[in-house]
């Protein structure tokens, strides 16, 4: 079934300013390279994903996105997460897509067998959702769409009660899969600690990501390399 990925990425200079506290400008910025770069290999290197979108307006994310394979979508004008994730969607279907699987550029430790656990979930035969929740159990850190267009996304807080009433809303299966990489991503400091702990159980993953925390990362455009 042709699958698409939407990678939803807010400018760097603005993203994880809850990190302030802990972490320079600087600091944030590379270290949200960093993490887009991992999450980018994954979806790139997974065989059941055909097309990798990235919707952002940040020149540095359009560079590493067309860098690694993947197509470069404007963010749309309204500001947010939910509106860019609807102009992946948009553009998901316009390519072909028949579903599509939304997820986060925080969560650098996820693999290429942990998106095949997701498409594996989904019913062949019937509209699904698949959802992720995050580690708290109340947001959602990622979403897989059959029909792409099944459900609107909803992200935020209070959000997989959310999409789970709006899959059972429109008839749609609801399924909850808990792949430990997408459990962890980002926003704070507790977050940042959680990801290095688990980091610490598998050292294969997020080589940007865990190079940067450990003050030498590899060059985030050597995605896929």
């Amino acid at each position: 079934m042709p699958t698409a990925a939407v990678l939803p990425i807010k400018r760097f200079e603005e993203a994880k300013r809850r990190l302030a506290p802990a972490l320079s400008i600087e600091r944030r910025r590379l270290l949200a390279e960093a993490m887009v770069s991992d999450v980018l290999e994954a979806l790139i290197r997974c065989a059941g994903v055909e097309h990798v979108l990235v919707v952002t307006v940040d020149p540095r994310a359009r560079e590493l996105a067309l860098a690694a394979g993947a197509e470069a979508v404007s963010d749309p004008r309204a500001p947010g997460h939910n509106p860019a994730a609807a102009q992946g969607v948009r553009r998901a279907l316009e390519a072909g897509a028949r579903r599509v699987l939304l997820v986060p550029g925080d969560c650098p430790a996820l693999r290429p067998a942990d998106i095949d656990e997701l498409l594996a979930a989904a019913p062949a035969d019937a509209p699904s959702v698949v959802c992720v929740p995050d580690r708290h159990g109340t947001g959602t850190n990622a979403l897989l769409l059959a029909p792409p267009a099944v459900i609107e996304s909803s992200f935020g807080p209070g959000s997989f009660d959310r999409h789970r009433d709006a899959a059972r809303a429109v008839g749609a299966a609801w399924v909850v899969r808990r792949p430990w990489p997408l459990l962890h991503d980002v926003d704070t400091a507790a977050d940042l600690e959680a990801l290095g702990a688990a980091l610490a159980e598998d050292p294969a993953v997020a080589p940007r990501t865990r190079g940067l925390l450990a003050g030498h990362a590899p060059s985030p455009s050597r995605v896929g390399s």
